[in-house]
């Protein structure tokens, strides 16, 4: 199933992925009108929750598209009395915990739990932020978050290893580069935060802030 936001166009997918089906546009979908599947996932936006964009969170025109497909979701369980889909999996930035001092990511797990229980209750992290991993254990339902970056991976494997060199890509357009302002803004907030950031990240950081 494939399923087209607002904010982004997949022109690749039909050749990467032929048998996918696409409908359009998610904010004009019915999830009533869908054929019953047992897992949905989705990625919403993440620009106005990363840590490198403008921070409007997830009231933000593009990261908001996570309510549209949490209507999706109970639209169709409510077309089949509740049995499907049985599991959601959303993906974002790491940056969501942090966003609006963590109330929006209190909103994501709210939000997730109300398609079971409206109007469910979640309390705010213990001292102000999320765990990089948790659960809610409720009657009829769970949910469980973990972040799956490579930095949390381990050392990898020598037969893993690519070089840079292999995996630039030359003649990229500008709007998909970090901006003088926003390379600003990550070496500031690392530094308030009291965040060691890679080496050669912080170089290229650097080298791009102080850019004309």
């Amino acid at each position: 199933m494939g399923i087209r936001d607002r904010a982004v166009s997949h022109k690749g997918d039909h050749q990467r992925l032929p048998f996918m089906k696409h409908y359009g546009d998610i904010s004009k979908l019915n999830g009533a009108d869908l054929a019953p599947v047992d897992i949905i996932t989705f990625g919403s936006p993440c620009q106005d929750m990363s840590v490198a964009g403008k921070r409007n969170g997830l009231d933000g025109a593009r990261s908001s598209l996570f309510y549209e497909a949490i209507r999706v979701v109970k639209e169709m369980r409510e077309k089949t009395d509740g049995k499907y889909p049985r599991y959601i999996v959303w993906e974002n930035v790491p940056g969501a915990f942090s966003s609006n001092k963590g109330e929006d990511f209190k909103a994501v797990l709210e939000s997730v739990c109300s398609i079971k229980t409206a109007d469910f209750i979640v309390p705010g992290p213990p001292g102000g932020k999320w765990n990089n991993a948790g659960q809610i254990m409720a009657e009829g339902f769970s949910v469980a978050w973990r972040v799956l970056d490579a930095q949390f991976w381990g050392v990898p494997r020598e037969e893993d290893v690519s070089t840079l060199s292999q995996i630039l890509q030359r003649g990229v357009p500008e709007k998909y580069c970090l901006s003088q302002k926003a390379c600003q803004g990550i070496l500031k907030r690392a530094s308030a935060r009291g965040k060691q950031l890679p080496e050669m990240l912080k170089l290229a950081l650097e080298r791009q802030a102080r850019s004309a």
